[in-house]
């Protein structure tokens, strides 16, 4: 589900793609490295959501420093099946290409940031048309480069699905003309493209993409349909400095019972500094910590049948006395009651 966390957010996939696309053109990674979700515990996590910003500033640094068209090409080759995600295979695994880009533009979020990016499709007759529309704040060569990357990001994935290049009917692309275009002809398979159009999109005959998907397996679709929304509904988006913080701690938290120096260290900061930080942003370490291990408890006692000792030995807690206090105190009620009842009441101060 999408909520009014994720925007101002993309998918660490869609982040990871503009990084090697900015190596690849030979952008100078120092403009880039320090931005916020670049660190790579955070880069290589599929449920960290890259603030959109950082996107945009890669994107910015790699047309100063190579022709529009050359980003677009690079994003295009980089972004083999997969490269996305599920949402990749949203369009492979449906009935028919239609369908699957239909299923991906209403998981859009999944990828791209749902305040600035659409993905629409318009049947006209025998014509299916794909637009994307783009209000992100860029600069004018790096929209033009992103629009450009997205139409043949789409023209791919549905060629993938039909197991065949499908030819455009046209592209539009709402840019100024390129001095060259030979990238963008090679990158859509036609030279009937259009700049300085209101809407960047792609034109499809109907019966190309209502062609049956050779590869199809009934069910599968329903499936990675229902991973696409878990994967967005428990994301974690990265807006500032605290997000940061907390998914530094949870990675802690997964390898040993966290530190205020360890958790520090990850991220290259003293811990004086780290607990200044969390002042600044109205929180402390042990209300950290604690909420963390709420949110794991509550989990373990919800979704496995690992006995209150093990539950309380992998949280960090001495005993299953002190998690059981530490329940109480957070549900007024008992671990057992807990896992019986299968939800939380509302849950008190830390």
């Amino acid at each position: 589900m999408v909520s009014h966390a994720h925007q101002g957010t993309t998918s660490s996939a869609l982040t990871r793609l503009s990084v090697n696309a900015a190596r690849l053109l030979g952008v100078p990674a120092h403009g880039y490295a320090h931005l916020l979700g670049l660190a790579p515990e955070h880069l290589n996590d599929d449920l960290c959501r890259t603030p959109t910003a950082t996107s945009i500033r890669i994107a910015e640094l790699s047309t100063a420093h190579v022709p529009w068209t050359e980003l677009s090409v690079a994003l295009a080759r980089e972004s083999g099946i997969g490269a996305l995600g599920v949402w990749d295979y949203l369009i492979t695994s449906a009935p028919t290409p239609l369908e699957g880009i239909r299923d991906a533009a209403a998981h859009f979020a999944a990828v791209a940031d749902p305040g600035t990016d659409t993905l629409r499709i318009t049947e006209d007759g025998e014509h299916v048309t794909i637009s994307h529309v783009n209000q992100a704040d860029l600069t004018h060569e790096a929209a033009c480069a992103i629009r450009g990357y997205a139409l043949g990001l789409y023209q791919r994935r549905l060629s993938e699905a039909a197991r065949r290049r499908l030819a455009p009917v046209r592209v539009t692309l709402a840019a100024e003309a390129p001095r060259r275009h030979d990238a963008l002809t090679e990158l859509y398979g036609t030279r009937a493209i259009d700049f300085e159009a209101p809407d960047s999109s792609i034109t499809f005959l109907a019966s190309d993409l209502k062609a049956p998907t050779p590869q199809f397996q009934p069910g599968l679709s329903t499936v990675l349909l229902r991973h696409a929304e878990q994967t967005l509904a428990t994301a974690i988006p990265l807006h500032g400095w605290l997000d940061l913080f907390r998914t530094t701690l949870a990675s802690v938290h997964d390898d040993t019972t966290p530190t205020l120096s360890a958790t520090a260290r990850r991220m290259a900061v003293s811990a004086r500094t780290l607990q200044r930080r969390l002042d600044e942003h109205g929180t402390t370490w042990n209300n950290e910590v604690e909420t963390l291990r709420r949110a794991q408890i509550t989990r373990l006692l919800h979704d496995t049948d690992l006995s209150i000792d093990a539950i309380a030995a992998r949280s960090g807690y001495a005993d299953a006395r002190a998690l059981r206090r530490a329940v109480q105190r957070w549900y007024g009620t008992t671990p057992a009651a807990l896992r019986r009842t299968g939800h939380a009441a509302p849950a008190h101060s830390v």
